[in-house]
């Protein structure tokens, strides 16, 4: 459908494009003696055929434009439907039972600690995409002081240990010795380092392993997060950090697909990048931030 209205697009420009310049050469093709009555309106023709084939071509973009964006907001929609039908299916079954009296004691006991598990999810993923839709439109009020990153990466190795080596992955930091001086909110960059940490130990197999590096450049500094996971598909390096991106391992029960999404726009609010490094085992995330 998409395919279909993009190619009538550009045969409307086409279309367009060919008669501005049938116009022209149609004013063109008049005799070497013309005065200069004519070659005002040759001039003309020809400034006419470049600004309809200019807006032949403007007019296609806009409308493949509306139609990405159009498809972009259905799939979010899809997705965000998606993810809350889910828990609130559960919620409905698991309250049923203890309402009708079948869980009772133990059961309803447990019953209970999973419908709280099923608010908390839900509750993360609605304060998950809160957060991305204020970052995306700017409504951010971050103070960016000077933060010296090894410490950042230290305590968050140290905090992500316990649930690393409850999935029997081990994780380290590998460190330099001098200061990793960055210009940045230590808060929100901790946010970042907790995604890629956390959906790194998802993907990573028994007796695995994590590893966070970081150094300085020239140019700002650099982290990167590393696993030994089945890596990403090739071709899916950008979509990874898609708002709900569903693929071969991007996507799990334990996630709604918003943590790279919400580390991409944290930094790019800081004024940097983050990307997927290719041709390297497992997964390689790195990003950026401006040095302090």
């Amino acid at each position: 459908m998409g395919r279909r209205v993009q190619v009538e697009a550009v045969k409307r420009a086409g279309l367009i494009a060919i008669a501005a310049f049938l116009a022209g050469a149609a004013a063109v093709a008049v005799p070497h003696w013309m005065g200069i009555e004519q070659v005002v309106l040759v001039a003309l023709s020809v400034s006419g055929a470049v600004l309809a084939t200019a807006l032949a071509v403007r007019l296609a973009m806009e409308e493949r434009s509306r139609r990405q964006i159009e498809k972009a907001r259905r799939q979010m929609v899809a997705a965000v439907s998606h993810d809350l039908r889910t828990p609130l299916a559960s919620l409905r079954l698991l309250v049923e039972a203890i309402d009708d009296g079948v869980a009772t004691g133990e059961t309803r006991d447990r019953y209970l600690a999973e419908m709280r598990t099923h608010v908390e999810a839900l509750t993360k993923l609605i304060d998950d995409l809160f957060e991305l839709s204020r970052i995306e439109a700017g409504e951010i009020a971050w103070t960016m002081d000077r933060v010296e990153l090894r410490e950042l990466i230290d305590d968050t190795v140290a905090a992500m240990r316990a649930p690393a080596e409850a999935s029997g992955v081990s994780l380290s930091a590998e460190l330099p010795a001098h200061e990793v001086l960055a210009r940045a909110n230590a808060e929100r960059v901790q946010r970042v380092l907790f995604n890629l940490i956390q959906n790194a130990i998802r993907h990573t197999p028994t007796d695995g392993s994590v590893t966070v590096r970081a150094r300085s450049g020239g140019d700002g500094v650099e982290v990167e997060v590393v696993d030994e996971g089945g890596g990403v598909p090739a071709g899916d390096g950008e979509r990874v950090f898609e708002a709900f991106y569903r693929g071969d391992e991007a996507r799990s029960e334990e996630g709604a697909g918003l943590g790279l999404a919400i580390s991409r726009a944290i930094v790019e609010a800081h004024g940097g990048r983050i990307w997927l490094e290719d041709g390297a085992p497992g997964t390689r995330v790195r990003f950026t931030l401006r040095p302090a």
